[in-house]
């Protein structure tokens, strides 16, 4: 199972009624975020959801409204007696604008661990995550990010048997450890079948409709997508900013097929998205305008 609860939906600045755009996942007692803006975790203590379990944080790039809230959480963190090492993920020069930010939390109880991408494609599974890190345009180096749970093929007696596993194996092999018995090594393919379909989910802002997301997101579970503008004529101003209209959001979404858009990263002038979604599902019948605090619980499908 994987929660994804999308705290807020606002672009540049925060809102009496918008926080800035920021999502965050649970799965397996690990909580993973993507974006720190200005305002993230009152976000998140009006959701309910605890900051102390984050192992990870990811950044889309770092302009302040997606990174200025980080200094904050990891002192709350820190006073929440949080120990273990959380890693941070973000396009090169992560560690210079961390340790600059942290002029005012210098001091923690637990170890930050960087990962600065350089390719236009990453992959890293930590825990129980696999994310994908895919670069954009914007008008500063910017990511997307896939999140995925995968899920390992069902147990296969007959497959095991014409491999001669042992049958005090089996348990420890389903549960995807390598053991050596008698000096024969065994693993996890020995007794499973084909990988079966896990759980993903996509997101990016700031960003032109550039063709990688819509590879990224394809056959989504849940599209996570920014809609910066719905009005009529904004169309010059996303391409001379690099941002996405919401219809740009819609024809990504209609190549990708994701079971779900939502729209978020709204314009500050942009009071109420809703009044456009009805052209945007012209488009992409699957979108919605997104609004904070939304969550969705993610299972993996019955066989």
């Amino acid at each position: 199972m994987l929660d994804i609860c999308l705290l807020g939906t606002g672009g540049m600045m925060p809102l009496p009624y918008r926080w800035l755009t920021a999502m965050m996942a649970r799965c397996d007692g690990s909580s993973l975020l993507i974006d720190c803006g200005e305002g993230t975790q009152v976000a998140l203590k009006e959701k309910g959801w605890s900051p102390k379990p984050i192992d990870v944080i990811c950044f889309t790039h770092y302009h302040a409204d997606h990174i200025s809230g980080l200094p904050g959480l990891l002192l709350t963190m820190g006073n929440a007696e949080r120990t273990e090492p959380v890693t941070l993920i973000g396009p090169k020069g992560l560690e210079r604008v961390v340790n600059a930010l942290r002029t005012i939390a210098p001091e923690l109880p637990f170890q930050l661990k960087f990962i600065e991408l350089e390719e236009n494609r990453n992959q890293f599974q930590i825990g129980p995550y696999v994310i994908d890190a895919y670069r954009v345009n914007h008008n500063v180096v910017c990511y997307g990010y896939s999140i995925s749970i995968p899920r390992a093929g069902r147990f296969d007696v007959e497959r095991a048997k014409a491999q001669n596993v042992p049958m005090k194996a089996w348990s420890r092999l389903q549960k995807g450890e390598t053991l050596e018995l008698d000096g024969v090594t065994y693993t996890p393919d020995m007794v499973l079948g084909p990988d079966r379909k896990g759980l993903k989910v996509t997101y990016c802002t700031d960003t032109r409709p550039v063709p990688v997301i819509a590879e990224y997101a394809d056959h989504a579970d849940l599209f996570i997508c920014e809609g910066m503008y719905g009005e009529d004529g904004k169309e010059a101003k996303a391409r001379e900013y690099k941002h996405m209209t919401m219809y740009e959001a819609a024809n990504l979404a209609k190549k990708a097929q994701p079971a779900e858009m939502w729209l978020t990263h709204y314009s500050p002038s942009l009071n109420r998205p809703d009044e456009f979604i009805d052209k945007v599902r012209e488009i992409f019948p699957g979108a919605k305008t997104a609004r904070d605090g939304w969550t969705r619980e993610l299972t993996f499908d019955e066989e």
